[in-house]
């Protein structure tokens, strides 16, 4: 299945997501911070959407209530369905 996500709340801007029997095959993130994005898209990749989903959602980014890592898990959650 592949997805793309608008991330609301964050620098980020659109997420291109793949996911294959429960697993995160490929994330591209564009916008935001190149080198954190590309790093957090490496370690997620291979790993399953539920514990990608569990470590990252809640994660806030400054004053925000949110961040790039939680905006990925509300991405990933629409892959759940």
């Amino acid at each position: 299945m592949k997805i793309s996500y608008v991330p609301r709340g964050v620098c980020s801007n659109k997420f291109d997501i793949e996911v294959e029997n429960g697993i995160v095959k490929n994330v591209e993130i564009a916008g935001g911070c190149p080198g954190n994005l590309f790093g957090l898209s490496k370690l997620v990749q291979g790993q399953e959407v539920s514990k990608v989903i569990e470590q990252l959602e809640g994660i806030t980014c400054g004053h925000k209530n949110t961040s790039c890592p939680d905006q990925l898990a509300q991405a990933l959650k629409t892959t759940l369905n």
